[in-house]
Protein backbone atom coordinates (compact mmCIF):
# COMPACT_ATOMS: atom_id res chain seq x y z
CA UNK A 1 0.00 0.00 0.00
CA UNK A 2 1.50 3.39 -1.31
CA UNK A 3 1.45 6.67 1.21
CA UNK A 4 -1.95 7.88 -0.74
CA UNK A 5 -3.70 5.01 -0.26
CA UNK A 6 -2.76 4.72 3.23
CA UNK A 7 -3.65 8.23 3.88
CA UNK A 8 -7.22 7.32 2.60
CA UNK A 9 -7.82 4.11 4.13
CA UNK A 10 -5.33 3.33 6.85
CA UNK A 11 -2.80 5.43 7.79
CA UNK A 12 0.33 7.08 7.31
CA UNK A 13 3.64 9.29 8.07
CA UNK A 14 4.37 12.55 7.10
CA UNK A 15 7.17 14.42 7.57
CA UNK A 16 6.52 18.35 9.02
CA UNK A 17 9.45 18.72 10.67
CA UNK A 18 10.29 22.25 7.83
CA UNK A 19 7.30 23.88 9.88
CA UNK A 20 8.11 27.34 11.74
CA UNK A 21 8.41 26.85 15.48
CA UNK A 22 9.02 29.76 17.69
CA UNK A 23 9.17 29.52 21.18
CA UNK A 24 7.83 33.00 23.07
CA UNK A 25 8.78 33.43 26.63
CA UNK A 26 8.77 35.68 29.14
CA UNK A 27 6.03 36.88 31.85
CA UNK A 28 3.68 38.87 29.04
CA UNK A 29 3.77 36.12 26.37
CA UNK A 30 0.50 34.95 26.48
CA UNK A 31 -0.92 38.63 26.94
CA UNK A 32 1.54 39.37 23.49
CA UNK A 33 -0.37 36.50 21.76
CA UNK A 34 -3.56 37.34 22.71
CA UNK A 35 -3.33 40.82 21.57
CA UNK A 36 -1.98 39.62 17.96
CA UNK A 37 -4.20 36.75 17.48
CA UNK A 38 -7.43 35.67 16.66
CA UNK A 39 -8.31 33.19 19.61
CA UNK A 40 -8.13 33.13 23.67
CA UNK A 41 -4.57 32.46 24.21
CA UNK A 42 -4.73 34.34 27.74
CA UNK A 43 -6.93 31.48 28.83
CA UNK A 44 -5.24 28.47 27.05
CA UNK A 45 -4.20 25.96 30.08
CA UNK A 46 -0.85 24.39 30.45
CA UNK A 47 -1.26 20.93 28.11
CA UNK A 48 -3.48 22.58 25.86
CA UNK A 49 -3.65 24.43 22.54
CA UNK A 50 -5.62 25.53 19.73
CA UNK A 51 -5.47 27.29 16.10
CA UNK A 52 -5.06 30.86 15.24
CA UNK A 53 -4.93 33.61 12.51
CA UNK A 54 -2.42 36.35 12.51
CA UNK A 55 -3.99 39.59 11.30
CA UNK A 56 -2.70 42.97 10.00
CA UNK A 57 -4.83 45.93 11.28
CA UNK A 58 -7.07 45.48 7.47
CA UNK A 59 -8.15 42.38 8.57
CA UNK A 60 -6.28 40.33 6.42
CA UNK A 61 -4.83 36.86 7.25
CA UNK A 62 -0.87 37.22 7.71
CA UNK A 63 -0.34 33.81 8.81
CA UNK A 64 -1.62 31.07 11.14
CA UNK A 65 -0.40 28.72 14.28
CA UNK A 66 -1.32 26.26 16.48
CA UNK A 67 -0.20 27.38 19.73
CA UNK A 68 0.77 25.02 22.20
CA UNK A 69 1.43 25.43 26.18
CA UNK A 70 3.79 23.78 27.57
CA UNK A 71 3.51 25.80 31.26
CA UNK A 72 6.76 27.90 30.95
CA UNK A 73 6.73 29.00 27.61
CA UNK A 74 4.47 28.76 24.34
CA UNK A 75 5.01 27.03 21.06
CA UNK A 76 4.20 28.91 17.77
CA UNK A 77 3.67 25.82 14.97
CA UNK A 78 3.37 27.49 11.46
CA UNK A 79 4.28 26.78 8.10
CA UNK A 80 7.26 26.98 6.51
CA UNK A 81 6.81 29.65 4.24
CA UNK A 82 5.67 31.65 7.22
CA UNK A 83 8.08 30.91 10.15
CA UNK A 84 10.12 33.95 9.85
CA UNK A 85 7.51 36.08 9.14
CA UNK A 86 5.37 35.54 12.19
CA UNK A 87 8.34 35.82 14.34
CA UNK A 88 9.23 39.58 12.87
CA UNK A 89 5.62 40.54 12.74
CA UNK A 90 5.11 39.33 16.44
CA UNK A 91 8.97 41.17 17.39
CA UNK A 92 7.89 44.64 15.61
CA UNK A 93 4.94 44.95 18.26
CA UNK A 94 6.95 43.84 21.51
CA UNK A 95 8.03 47.29 22.95
CA UNK A 96 7.55 47.07 27.01
CA UNK A 97 6.30 43.65 27.13
CA UNK A 98 8.72 40.91 28.81
CA UNK A 99 8.33 38.90 26.10
CA UNK A 100 11.17 36.88 23.89
CA UNK A 101 11.01 35.20 21.04
CA UNK A 102 13.43 31.88 19.78
CA UNK A 103 13.57 30.21 16.55
CA UNK A 104 13.32 26.76 17.55
CA UNK A 105 12.56 25.54 13.93
CA UNK A 106 16.01 23.48 13.23
CA UNK A 107 15.87 22.27 16.53
CA UNK A 108 12.55 19.86 16.35
CA UNK A 109 11.81 16.93 14.02
CA UNK A 110 8.03 17.09 13.28
CA UNK A 111 6.20 13.66 12.08
CA UNK A 112 2.57 13.20 11.82
CA UNK A 113 0.06 9.56 11.64
CA UNK A 114 -2.44 10.94 9.52
CA UNK A 115 -5.51 8.54 8.29
CA UNK A 116 -8.22 6.90 9.17
CA UNK A 117 -6.38 4.65 11.24
CA UNK A 118 -4.24 6.67 13.16
CA UNK A 119 -5.56 6.36 16.53
CA UNK A 120 -5.19 2.71 16.28
CA UNK A 121 -0.98 3.09 14.74
CA UNK A 122 -0.56 6.15 18.05
CA UNK A 123 -2.15 3.22 20.36
CA UNK A 124 0.43 0.41 18.59
CA UNK A 125 3.43 2.83 18.65
CA UNK A 126 2.25 3.44 22.84
CA UNK A 127 2.14 7.33 22.25
CA UNK A 128 0.11 9.21 24.26
CA UNK A 129 -3.42 10.34 22.84
CA UNK A 130 -4.59 13.94 23.79
CA UNK A 131 -7.95 13.98 24.47
CA UNK A 132 -8.78 17.27 22.66
CA UNK A 133 -7.90 18.96 19.52
CA UNK A 134 -4.24 20.76 19.58
CA UNK A 135 -4.01 19.25 23.43
CA UNK A 136 -0.41 17.86 23.95
CA UNK A 137 0.89 15.15 25.81
CA UNK A 138 4.34 15.02 26.77
CA UNK A 139 7.03 12.25 25.44
CA UNK A 140 10.21 12.19 26.39
CA UNK A 141 11.95 15.20 25.16
CA UNK A 142 9.33 16.10 23.07
CA UNK A 143 5.47 16.22 22.89
CA UNK A 144 2.45 15.33 20.63
CA UNK A 145 -0.28 17.08 19.67
CA UNK A 146 -4.03 16.02 18.10
CA UNK A 147 -3.59 17.81 14.80
CA UNK A 148 -2.59 16.93 11.21
CA UNK A 149 -1.49 18.78 7.80
CA UNK A 150 -4.09 17.17 6.23
CA UNK A 151 -7.47 17.14 8.18
CA UNK A 152 -9.28 14.65 9.73
CA UNK A 153 -8.24 13.12 12.93
CA UNK A 154 -4.68 12.19 14.14
CA UNK A 155 -1.07 12.73 15.80
CA UNK A 156 1.70 15.24 15.30
CA UNK A 157 4.75 14.26 17.17
CA UNK A 158 7.34 16.68 17.88
CA UNK A 159 11.06 15.14 18.55
CA UNK A 160 14.54 16.50 19.00
CA UNK A 161 16.39 15.87 15.61
CA UNK A 162 18.62 13.42 16.85
CA UNK A 163 15.73 11.64 17.30
CA UNK A 164 13.79 11.59 14.27
CA UNK A 165 15.45 8.73 12.59
CA UNK A 166 14.95 5.81 15.43
CA UNK A 167 11.46 6.84 15.15
CA UNK A 168 10.78 6.60 11.16
CA UNK A 169 12.69 3.13 11.96
CA UNK A 170 9.49 2.42 14.74
CA UNK A 171 7.02 3.74 12.11
CA UNK A 172 8.41 1.66 9.18
CA UNK A 173 8.15 -1.66 12.02
CA UNK A 174 4.74 -0.71 12.63
CA UNK A 175 3.53 -0.74 9.24
CA UNK A 176 2.91 2.37 8.70
CA UNK A 177 4.48 3.74 5.39
CA UNK A 178 5.48 7.09 4.62
CA UNK A 179 3.54 9.62 2.32
CA UNK A 180 5.00 12.20 0.32
CA UNK A 181 4.30 15.42 0.10
CA UNK A 182 2.43 15.45 -3.06
CA UNK A 183 0.21 12.43 -1.96
CA UNK A 184 -0.33 14.24 1.23
CA UNK A 185 -1.42 17.61 -0.63
CA UNK A 186 -3.74 15.32 -2.76
CA UNK A 187 -5.83 14.03 0.68
CA UNK A 188 -5.58 17.27 2.26
CA UNK A 189 -7.53 18.64 -0.55
CA UNK A 190 -10.02 15.81 -1.21
CA UNK A 191 -10.53 16.50 2.85
CA UNK A 192 -11.49 20.18 1.94
CA UNK A 193 -8.52 21.20 4.62
CA UNK A 194 -6.92 24.83 3.30
CA UNK A 195 -3.17 25.31 3.93
CA UNK A 196 -1.95 29.16 4.55
CA UNK A 197 -0.03 29.78 1.24
CA UNK A 198 -1.97 27.94 -1.07
CA UNK A 199 -6.11 28.61 -0.16
CA UNK A 200 -5.55 30.82 2.42
CA UNK A 201 -2.97 34.38 2.06
CA UNK A 202 -3.00 37.97 2.67
CA UNK A 203 -5.74 38.33 0.15
CA UNK A 204 -8.49 36.96 2.32
CA UNK A 205 -10.86 37.96 5.69
CA UNK A 206 -11.66 35.26 8.06
CA UNK A 207 -15.03 34.89 7.62
CA UNK A 208 -14.12 34.13 4.18
CA UNK A 209 -12.09 30.59 5.01
CA UNK A 210 -14.99 28.91 7.26
CA UNK A 211 -12.45 28.01 9.95
CA UNK A 212 -14.80 28.84 13.30
CA UNK A 213 -12.33 27.49 15.47
CA UNK A 214 -9.68 29.45 14.67
CA UNK A 215 -11.58 32.53 15.94
CA UNK A 216 -13.01 33.33 19.50
CA UNK A 217 -15.49 36.34 18.59
CA UNK A 218 -15.90 37.21 22.62
CA UNK A 219 -11.61 37.58 23.75
CA UNK A 220 -11.82 41.18 23.47
CA UNK A 221 -8.99 43.00 21.25
CA UNK A 222 -6.64 42.07 19.29
CA UNK A 223 -4.96 43.35 16.48
CA UNK A 224 -7.44 43.47 12.81
CA UNK A 225 -10.32 42.34 15.58
CA UNK A 226 -12.04 45.98 14.22
CA UNK A 227 -12.62 44.75 10.90
CA UNK A 228 -13.38 41.01 11.71
CA UNK A 229 -16.53 41.97 14.04
CA UNK A 230 -17.25 44.59 11.15
CA UNK A 231 -17.55 41.65 8.94
CA UNK A 232 -19.84 39.31 11.59
CA UNK A 233 -22.24 42.25 12.77
CA UNK A 234 -23.11 43.05 8.85
CA UNK A 235 -22.88 39.71 7.79
CA UNK A 236 -20.61 41.12 4.77
CA UNK A 237 -19.08 38.17 3.06
CA UNK A 238 -19.24 37.77 -0.52
CA UNK A 239 -17.31 34.58 -1.26
CA UNK A 240 -16.42 31.31 1.07
CA UNK A 241 -14.07 28.62 0.91
CA UNK A 242 -15.61 25.43 -0.19
CA UNK A 243 -14.74 22.14 -1.87
CA UNK A 244 -15.38 21.33 -5.18
CA UNK A 245 -15.60 17.89 -7.35
CA UNK A 246 -14.68 19.06 -11.12
CA UNK A 247 -15.16 15.71 -13.77
CA UNK A 248 -12.31 14.45 -15.76
CA UNK A 249 -8.60 13.88 -14.94
CA UNK A 250 -7.08 17.95 -16.16
CA UNK A 251 -7.27 20.42 -12.82
CA UNK A 252 -8.17 23.61 -13.61
CA UNK A 253 -5.17 25.75 -12.73
CA UNK A 254 -5.63 28.63 -9.39
CA UNK A 255 -7.73 31.28 -9.94
CA UNK A 256 -9.63 29.75 -12.64
CA UNK A 257 -13.28 30.73 -13.20
CA UNK A 258 -16.48 28.45 -12.88
CA UNK A 259 -19.36 29.73 -14.74
CA UNK A 260 -22.94 29.90 -13.28
CA UNK A 261 -25.19 30.61 -15.95
CA UNK A 262 -22.36 32.50 -18.23
CA UNK A 263 -22.02 34.66 -14.69
CA UNK A 264 -18.38 33.99 -12.35
CA UNK A 265 -19.85 31.96 -9.37
CA UNK A 266 -16.41 30.38 -7.83
CA UNK A 267 -12.76 31.04 -8.28
CA UNK A 268 -10.30 28.07 -7.79
CA UNK A 269 -7.69 28.28 -5.15
CA UNK A 270 -6.33 24.64 -5.65
CA UNK A 271 -6.80 21.69 -7.58
CA UNK A 272 -5.55 17.96 -8.16
CA UNK A 273 -6.40 14.77 -10.15
CA UNK A 274 -8.08 12.64 -7.37
CA UNK A 275 -7.28 8.32 -8.28
CA UNK A 276 -9.60 7.69 -5.59
CA UNK A 277 -12.67 9.76 -6.75
CA UNK A 278 -11.79 9.17 -10.25
CA UNK A 279 -12.01 13.34 -10.75
CA UNK A 280 -10.83 16.43 -9.67
CA UNK A 281 -11.23 17.56 -6.40
CA UNK A 282 -10.62 21.48 -5.74
CA UNK A 283 -10.90 24.10 -3.17
CA UNK A 284 -12.79 27.31 -4.95
CA UNK A 285 -13.55 30.73 -3.32
CA UNK A 286 -16.92 30.51 -4.01
CA UNK A 287 -19.67 33.74 -4.27
CA UNK A 288 -22.52 33.38 -1.25
CA UNK A 289 -25.15 33.18 -3.45
CA UNK A 290 -23.70 30.51 -5.24
CA UNK A 291 -22.50 28.62 -1.98
CA UNK A 292 -26.21 28.78 -1.09
CA UNK A 293 -27.57 27.37 -4.63
CA UNK A 294 -25.26 24.97 -5.20
CA UNK A 295 -26.09 25.71 -9.33
CA UNK A 296 -24.22 23.74 -11.69
CA UNK A 297 -21.10 25.15 -12.74
CA UNK A 298 -18.65 25.31 -15.88
CA UNK A 299 -15.08 25.58 -15.96
CA UNK A 300 -14.49 28.82 -18.14
CA UNK A 301 -12.62 28.03 -21.22
CA UNK A 302 -12.69 24.21 -20.80
CA UNK A 303 -12.90 22.76 -24.53
CA UNK A 304 -14.56 20.23 -24.04
CA UNK A 305 -16.84 22.00 -21.21
CA UNK A 306 -15.69 19.96 -17.79
CA UNK A 307 -18.74 20.61 -15.30
CA UNK A 308 -18.07 21.10 -11.46
CA UNK A 309 -20.23 20.70 -8.83
CA UNK A 310 -20.55 22.41 -5.19
CA UNK A 311 -20.06 19.95 -2.00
Amino acid sequence: MNGYEALRERAASIDVSARGKIRVAGEDRARLLHAMSTNDVKNLARGDGLYAFFLNDKGRILCDACIYNSGDSLLLDTEPETGQKLRDHLDRYIIADDAELADETGQWAALEIAGPGAMAAARQLALPAPEHKYGIRELPGGFVTRSTSIGGDGLRIFLPISQKEEFLGRLRAAGIPPATDEQARVVRIENGWPRYGEEIGERYLVQETRIGDAVHFNKGCYLGQEIVERVRSRGQVHRVLMPVRIEGAHPPSPGAKLLAAGKTGAEIASAVYSPGLGEVAALAYVRTEAAEAKPELLVEGSDPPQKARIL
